[in-house]
Protein backbone atom coordinates (compact mmCIF):
# COMPACT_ATOMS: atom_id res chain seq x y z
CA UNK A 1 0.00 0.00 0.00
CA UNK A 2 2.70 2.41 0.99
CA UNK A 3 4.26 1.86 -2.41
CA UNK A 4 1.05 2.57 -4.71
CA UNK A 5 0.60 5.49 -2.44
CA UNK A 6 4.05 6.82 -3.20
CA UNK A 7 3.47 6.07 -6.78
CA UNK A 8 0.18 8.19 -7.33
CA UNK A 9 1.87 10.97 -4.96
CA UNK A 10 4.79 11.08 -7.96
CA UNK A 11 2.67 11.94 -10.77
CA UNK A 12 0.62 14.72 -9.50
CA UNK A 13 2.71 18.44 -10.71
CA UNK A 14 4.84 19.99 -7.96
CA UNK A 15 2.91 23.34 -6.68
CA UNK A 16 6.11 25.20 -8.03
CA UNK A 17 5.22 24.36 -11.60
CA UNK A 18 1.55 24.28 -11.80
CA UNK A 19 0.06 26.78 -13.87
CA UNK A 20 -4.16 27.00 -13.12
CA UNK A 21 -6.12 27.21 -16.54
CA UNK A 22 -7.17 30.80 -17.60
CA UNK A 23 -8.30 32.25 -20.30
CA UNK A 24 -6.48 34.35 -22.10
CA UNK A 25 -8.48 36.58 -24.26
CA UNK A 26 -11.77 38.84 -23.83
CA UNK A 27 -14.32 39.13 -26.51
CA UNK A 28 -16.12 42.59 -25.23
CA UNK A 29 -19.58 42.67 -27.06
CA UNK A 30 -21.62 45.93 -26.68
CA UNK A 31 -24.98 46.54 -28.25
CA UNK A 32 -26.58 49.95 -27.93
CA UNK A 33 -28.57 49.60 -25.01
CA UNK A 34 -31.94 50.30 -23.18
CA UNK A 35 -33.71 51.08 -20.56
CA UNK A 36 -33.73 49.41 -17.48
CA UNK A 37 -37.85 49.10 -17.50
CA UNK A 38 -39.99 51.14 -19.40
CA UNK A 39 -41.11 53.58 -17.21
CA UNK A 40 -41.05 57.28 -18.02
CA UNK A 41 -38.09 58.23 -15.71
CA UNK A 42 -35.62 55.14 -16.55
CA UNK A 43 -36.57 55.83 -20.27
CA UNK A 44 -36.10 59.61 -19.62
CA UNK A 45 -32.59 58.55 -18.15
CA UNK A 46 -31.71 56.17 -20.82
CA UNK A 47 -32.49 59.14 -23.70
CA UNK A 48 -30.30 61.62 -21.44
CA UNK A 49 -27.22 59.46 -21.17
CA UNK A 50 -27.77 58.54 -25.05
CA UNK A 51 -28.39 61.77 -26.78
CA UNK A 52 -25.99 63.37 -24.94
CA UNK A 53 -23.45 61.67 -26.37
CA UNK A 54 -21.02 63.68 -28.62
CA UNK A 55 -21.12 60.94 -31.82
CA UNK A 56 -24.82 60.76 -31.50
CA UNK A 57 -25.58 64.28 -31.18
CA UNK A 58 -22.95 66.32 -32.97
CA UNK A 59 -23.29 69.86 -31.85
CA UNK A 60 -21.51 71.77 -29.68
CA UNK A 61 -22.10 70.40 -25.72
CA UNK A 62 -23.92 73.60 -24.49
CA UNK A 63 -26.33 73.71 -27.21
CA UNK A 64 -26.81 69.66 -26.94
CA UNK A 65 -27.23 69.89 -22.93
CA UNK A 66 -30.00 72.13 -23.34
CA UNK A 67 -31.59 70.40 -26.06
CA UNK A 68 -31.53 67.27 -24.80
CA UNK A 69 -32.04 68.29 -21.11
CA UNK A 70 -34.96 70.35 -21.65
CA UNK A 71 -36.41 69.60 -24.87
CA UNK A 72 -36.33 66.34 -26.26
CA UNK A 73 -35.74 64.12 -22.80
CA UNK A 74 -39.07 65.66 -21.29
CA UNK A 75 -41.06 65.68 -23.97
CA UNK A 76 -40.34 62.55 -25.75
CA UNK A 77 -39.58 60.66 -22.73
CA UNK A 78 -43.59 59.47 -21.55
CA UNK A 79 -44.30 58.93 -25.83
CA UNK A 80 -41.21 56.68 -25.68
CA UNK A 81 -42.09 54.36 -22.64
CA UNK A 82 -45.54 53.95 -24.12
CA UNK A 83 -43.64 52.23 -27.28
CA UNK A 84 -40.95 50.41 -24.84
CA UNK A 85 -44.30 48.75 -22.85
CA UNK A 86 -45.49 47.63 -26.21
CA UNK A 87 -41.80 45.72 -26.54
CA UNK A 88 -41.12 45.01 -22.84
CA UNK A 89 -41.88 40.87 -22.18
CA UNK A 90 -42.07 39.20 -18.71
CA UNK A 91 -37.80 39.02 -18.68
CA UNK A 92 -37.49 42.26 -19.92
CA UNK A 93 -36.26 44.20 -23.47
CA UNK A 94 -35.06 41.77 -25.63
CA UNK A 95 -32.25 43.40 -26.84
CA UNK A 96 -30.26 42.30 -23.44
CA UNK A 97 -32.30 38.91 -23.12
CA UNK A 98 -30.99 38.31 -26.55
CA UNK A 99 -27.49 40.10 -25.41
CA UNK A 100 -26.85 37.88 -22.64
CA UNK A 101 -27.71 34.75 -24.54
CA UNK A 102 -25.83 35.59 -27.35
CA UNK A 103 -22.85 35.83 -24.81
CA UNK A 104 -23.71 32.72 -23.05
CA UNK A 105 -23.65 31.06 -26.79
CA UNK A 106 -20.54 32.32 -27.96
CA UNK A 107 -18.93 31.43 -24.48
CA UNK A 108 -20.06 27.90 -24.79
CA UNK A 109 -18.90 28.09 -28.93
CA UNK A 110 -15.27 29.67 -27.72
CA UNK A 111 -14.41 27.09 -24.85
CA UNK A 112 -12.46 28.06 -21.91
CA UNK A 113 -9.57 30.02 -23.33
CA UNK A 114 -11.85 32.95 -24.25
CA UNK A 115 -14.14 34.96 -21.65
CA UNK A 116 -16.85 36.55 -23.30
CA UNK A 117 -18.68 39.81 -21.31
CA UNK A 118 -22.14 41.93 -22.71
CA UNK A 119 -21.79 45.79 -22.21
CA UNK A 120 -24.35 48.39 -23.57
CA UNK A 121 -23.22 51.47 -24.69
CA UNK A 122 -25.85 52.99 -22.53
CA UNK A 123 -27.57 51.92 -19.23
CA UNK A 124 -26.57 48.64 -18.32
CA UNK A 125 -24.87 46.17 -17.77
CA UNK A 126 -22.32 48.97 -19.06
CA UNK A 127 -18.84 49.04 -20.78
CA UNK A 128 -17.34 49.13 -17.74
CA UNK A 129 -18.92 46.70 -15.50
CA UNK A 130 -18.00 44.28 -18.88
CA UNK A 131 -14.32 45.48 -18.95
CA UNK A 132 -13.58 45.37 -15.35
CA UNK A 133 -14.79 41.57 -15.49
CA UNK A 134 -12.38 41.22 -18.36
CA UNK A 135 -9.64 43.28 -16.31
CA UNK A 136 -9.79 41.02 -13.53
CA UNK A 137 -8.34 38.11 -15.29
CA UNK A 138 -5.58 39.56 -16.71
CA UNK A 139 -5.86 38.79 -20.15
CA UNK A 140 -3.16 38.85 -22.86
CA UNK A 141 -5.61 40.48 -25.27
CA UNK A 142 -9.33 41.69 -25.72
CA UNK A 143 -11.43 41.90 -28.80
CA UNK A 144 -14.44 44.47 -28.91
CA UNK A 145 -16.79 43.73 -30.92
CA UNK A 146 -19.42 46.08 -31.34
CA UNK A 147 -22.90 44.70 -32.42
CA UNK A 148 -23.41 46.96 -35.38
CA UNK A 149 -22.73 45.47 -38.81
CA UNK A 150 -22.12 48.38 -40.65
CA UNK A 151 -19.79 51.72 -39.45
CA UNK A 152 -21.26 54.78 -38.46
CA UNK A 153 -19.80 57.26 -35.59
CA UNK A 154 -22.39 57.27 -33.54
CA UNK A 155 -22.40 53.47 -32.83
CA UNK A 156 -19.43 51.95 -33.72
CA UNK A 157 -17.45 54.90 -33.47
CA UNK A 158 -18.98 55.69 -30.42
CA UNK A 159 -18.19 51.82 -28.69
CA UNK A 160 -14.77 52.88 -29.41
CA UNK A 161 -14.28 55.73 -27.74
CA UNK A 162 -15.50 54.71 -24.69
CA UNK A 163 -13.25 51.72 -24.30
CA UNK A 164 -10.29 53.55 -25.03
CA UNK A 165 -11.63 56.00 -22.39
CA UNK A 166 -12.05 53.28 -19.80
CA UNK A 167 -8.79 51.46 -20.93
CA UNK A 168 -6.45 54.16 -21.03
CA UNK A 169 -6.51 54.24 -17.20
CA UNK A 170 -5.44 50.93 -16.35
CA UNK A 171 -1.95 50.48 -15.26
CA UNK A 172 -0.99 47.61 -17.75
CA UNK A 173 -3.43 47.77 -21.00
CA UNK A 174 -3.73 44.58 -23.23
CA UNK A 175 -3.35 44.27 -26.80
CA UNK A 176 -6.96 45.43 -28.00
CA UNK A 177 -8.23 44.70 -31.39
CA UNK A 178 -11.58 46.55 -32.51
CA UNK A 179 -13.97 45.27 -35.11
CA UNK A 180 -15.30 47.92 -37.07
CA UNK A 181 -17.97 46.19 -38.92
CA UNK A 182 -18.88 42.32 -40.89
CA UNK A 183 -21.16 43.27 -42.98
CA UNK A 184 -19.21 41.96 -45.65
CA UNK A 185 -18.71 38.34 -43.38
CA UNK A 186 -20.95 35.28 -45.91
CA UNK A 187 -22.24 34.29 -42.28
CA UNK A 188 -23.78 37.52 -41.60
CA UNK A 189 -25.28 37.80 -45.02
CA UNK A 190 -26.06 33.67 -44.84
CA UNK A 191 -28.25 34.11 -41.32
CA UNK A 192 -30.33 36.81 -42.64
CA UNK A 193 -31.10 35.48 -45.99
CA UNK A 194 -32.25 32.18 -44.27
CA UNK A 195 -34.50 33.48 -42.35
CA UNK A 196 -36.13 35.80 -45.17
CA UNK A 197 -36.72 32.36 -46.80
CA UNK A 198 -38.46 31.48 -44.59
CA UNK A 199 -41.54 33.99 -45.51
CA UNK A 200 -40.58 33.55 -48.89
CA UNK A 201 -41.55 30.48 -49.02
CA UNK A 202 -44.41 30.72 -47.36
CA UNK A 203 -46.23 33.50 -49.82
CA UNK A 204 -45.19 35.62 -52.40
CA UNK A 205 -44.01 39.23 -52.58
CA UNK A 206 -44.51 42.06 -54.95
CA UNK A 207 -41.40 44.05 -53.42
CA UNK A 208 -38.72 44.11 -50.65
CA UNK A 209 -37.20 46.76 -48.28
CA UNK A 210 -34.08 47.06 -46.62
CA UNK A 211 -34.25 49.63 -44.14
CA UNK A 212 -31.74 50.85 -41.86
CA UNK A 213 -31.24 53.18 -39.38
CA UNK A 214 -31.09 56.79 -40.50
CA UNK A 215 -27.98 59.66 -39.69
CA UNK A 216 -28.00 63.38 -40.07
CA UNK A 217 -26.39 64.10 -43.63
CA UNK A 218 -23.76 66.14 -41.77
CA UNK A 219 -22.30 63.13 -39.85
CA UNK A 220 -21.64 61.24 -43.62
CA UNK A 221 -20.13 64.50 -44.48
CA UNK A 222 -17.68 64.58 -41.77
CA UNK A 223 -15.97 61.25 -42.03
CA UNK A 224 -15.56 61.98 -46.02
CA UNK A 225 -12.02 62.63 -46.25
CA UNK A 226 -12.04 61.95 -50.03
CA UNK A 227 -14.97 64.16 -50.79
CA UNK A 228 -17.12 61.01 -52.92
CA UNK A 229 -20.35 60.49 -50.34
CA UNK A 230 -23.84 61.87 -51.34
CA UNK A 231 -22.87 62.69 -54.88
CA UNK A 232 -24.47 60.96 -57.78
CA UNK A 233 -23.96 57.20 -57.80
CA UNK A 234 -21.63 57.25 -54.86
CA UNK A 235 -23.22 54.18 -53.43
CA UNK A 236 -23.45 51.72 -56.53
CA UNK A 237 -20.38 49.78 -54.97
CA UNK A 238 -18.24 49.93 -52.04
CA UNK A 239 -14.64 50.64 -52.66
CA UNK A 240 -11.46 52.20 -51.54
CA UNK A 241 -12.79 55.48 -51.64
CA UNK A 242 -16.30 55.14 -49.55
CA UNK A 243 -15.73 51.82 -47.71
CA UNK A 244 -16.23 53.54 -44.34
CA UNK A 245 -19.44 55.55 -45.31
CA UNK A 246 -22.12 54.19 -43.54
CA UNK A 247 -25.07 54.91 -46.09
CA UNK A 248 -22.62 52.99 -48.61
CA UNK A 249 -22.02 50.00 -46.50
CA UNK A 250 -25.37 49.49 -46.06
CA UNK A 251 -26.08 49.64 -49.79
CA UNK A 252 -23.50 46.72 -49.79
CA UNK A 253 -25.51 45.12 -47.21
CA UNK A 254 -28.52 45.07 -49.38
CA UNK A 255 -26.49 44.00 -53.02
CA UNK A 256 -25.48 40.98 -51.05
CA UNK A 257 -28.62 40.11 -49.35
CA UNK A 258 -30.60 40.83 -52.61
CA UNK A 259 -27.55 38.39 -54.45
CA UNK A 260 -28.22 35.47 -51.50
CA UNK A 261 -31.95 35.78 -51.90
CA UNK A 262 -32.01 35.91 -55.73
CA UNK A 263 -34.02 39.27 -55.94
CA UNK A 264 -32.88 41.11 -59.15
CA UNK A 265 -32.41 45.29 -58.45
CA UNK A 266 -35.93 46.27 -59.43
CA UNK A 267 -37.47 44.02 -57.14
CA UNK A 268 -35.86 46.15 -53.93
CA UNK A 269 -35.46 49.30 -52.06
CA UNK A 270 -32.64 50.65 -49.89
CA UNK A 271 -34.22 53.17 -47.12
CA UNK A 272 -33.35 54.64 -43.75
CA UNK A 273 -35.60 55.34 -41.13
CA UNK A 274 -35.32 56.80 -37.88
CA UNK A 275 -35.11 60.56 -38.18
CA UNK A 276 -34.78 63.49 -35.71
CA UNK A 277 -35.11 66.64 -35.69
CA UNK A 278 -35.09 69.23 -39.08
CA UNK A 279 -31.68 68.71 -40.41
CA UNK A 280 -31.58 66.16 -43.52
CA UNK A 281 -31.05 62.57 -43.10
CA UNK A 282 -29.75 60.47 -45.10
CA UNK A 283 -32.03 59.37 -47.94
CA UNK A 284 -34.48 57.71 -49.69
CA UNK A 285 -36.87 57.84 -46.21
CA UNK A 286 -38.25 54.26 -45.10
CA UNK A 287 -41.80 56.06 -44.53
CA UNK A 288 -42.07 58.15 -48.28
CA UNK A 289 -40.57 54.72 -49.88
CA UNK A 290 -43.34 52.93 -48.57
CA UNK A 291 -45.73 55.66 -49.74
CA UNK A 292 -44.13 55.63 -53.16
CA UNK A 293 -44.60 51.88 -53.66
CA UNK A 294 -48.32 52.02 -52.46
CA UNK A 295 -48.99 54.11 -54.95
CA UNK A 296 -47.33 52.49 -57.68
CA UNK A 297 -50.01 49.63 -56.59
CA UNK A 298 -47.32 46.97 -54.73
CA UNK A 299 -49.55 45.03 -52.50
CA UNK A 300 -47.07 42.83 -50.55
CA UNK A 301 -43.97 43.66 -49.40
CA UNK A 302 -41.12 41.71 -47.07
CA UNK A 303 -39.08 44.02 -44.85
CA UNK A 304 -35.80 43.57 -43.31
CA UNK A 305 -33.80 45.47 -40.81
CA UNK A 306 -29.90 44.24 -41.62
CA UNK A 307 -28.41 47.37 -39.35
CA UNK A 308 -29.77 45.31 -35.77
CA UNK A 309 -28.57 42.05 -35.15
CA UNK A 310 -31.39 42.29 -31.96
CA UNK A 311 -34.87 42.62 -31.94
CA UNK A 312 -35.49 45.64 -30.68
CA UNK A 313 -37.68 49.13 -30.38
CA UNK A 314 -36.50 49.82 -34.13
CA UNK A 315 -37.15 46.57 -35.56
CA UNK A 316 -40.17 45.02 -33.55
CA UNK A 317 -42.71 48.13 -33.38
CA UNK A 318 -41.05 50.76 -36.24
CA UNK A 319 -40.44 48.57 -38.80
CA UNK A 320 -43.04 45.66 -37.76
CA UNK A 321 -46.35 47.62 -36.45
CA UNK A 322 -45.59 51.53 -37.46
CA UNK A 323 -44.66 51.00 -40.99
CA UNK A 324 -46.73 48.28 -40.95
CA UNK A 325 -49.48 50.24 -40.36
CA UNK A 326 -48.78 52.79 -42.77
CA UNK A 327 -48.78 50.39 -45.88
CA UNK A 328 -52.01 49.23 -45.06
CA UNK A 329 -53.52 52.47 -45.08
CA UNK A 330 -52.01 53.34 -48.13
CA UNK A 331 -53.70 50.03 -49.60
CA UNK A 332 -50.93 48.26 -49.31
CA UNK A 333 -52.29 44.04 -48.17
CA UNK A 334 -49.07 42.08 -46.55
CA UNK A 335 -46.23 44.06 -44.93
CA UNK A 336 -43.81 41.05 -42.96
CA UNK A 337 -41.08 42.18 -40.79
CA UNK A 338 -38.02 39.56 -41.27
CA UNK A 339 -36.81 39.22 -37.28
CA UNK A 340 -33.30 39.95 -36.22
CA UNK A 341 -30.41 37.52 -35.59
CA UNK A 342 -30.94 37.19 -32.63
CA UNK A 343 -29.90 34.09 -31.05
CA UNK A 344 -29.66 32.18 -34.13
CA UNK A 345 -26.89 29.55 -34.48
CA UNK A 346 -25.73 30.78 -37.68
CA UNK A 347 -25.07 34.39 -35.86
CA UNK A 348 -23.18 32.50 -33.10
CA UNK A 349 -20.73 30.67 -35.93
CA UNK A 350 -20.69 34.14 -37.58
CA UNK A 351 -19.37 35.77 -34.20
CA UNK A 352 -17.37 32.69 -33.47
CA UNK A 353 -15.66 33.17 -36.75
CA UNK A 354 -15.03 37.03 -36.61
CA UNK A 355 -13.60 36.39 -33.23
CA UNK A 356 -11.08 33.46 -34.05
CA UNK A 357 -9.70 35.90 -37.56
CA UNK A 358 -9.01 38.69 -35.39
CA UNK A 359 -7.46 36.37 -32.38
CA UNK A 360 -4.05 37.84 -32.76
CA UNK A 361 -2.44 35.52 -29.92
CA UNK A 362 -4.28 32.35 -31.29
Amino acid sequence: MLASTSAIQTEQPSKKNFTPARPRTGVLLVNLGTPDSPSVPDVRKYLREFLMDGRVIDIPFISRFFLVNFIIAPFRAPKSAEVYRKLWTDKGSPLKIYGYEVASLLQQALGEEYLVSLGMRYQSPSIESALQELKDKGLDNIIVVPLFPQYASATTGSVHDKVMEIVRTWQIIPQINFINSFLQHPKFIETFALLGKKYIAEHPFDHYIFTYHGLPERQIRKGDATNTCLQGNCCGSLHALNQHCYRAQCFETSRLLAAALGITPDKYTVSFQSRLGKDPWIKPYTDDMISELAAKGVKRVLAFSPSFVSDCLETTIEVGEEYKELFEKKGGKHWQLVESLNNHPLWIETLTDIVHRNNVKA
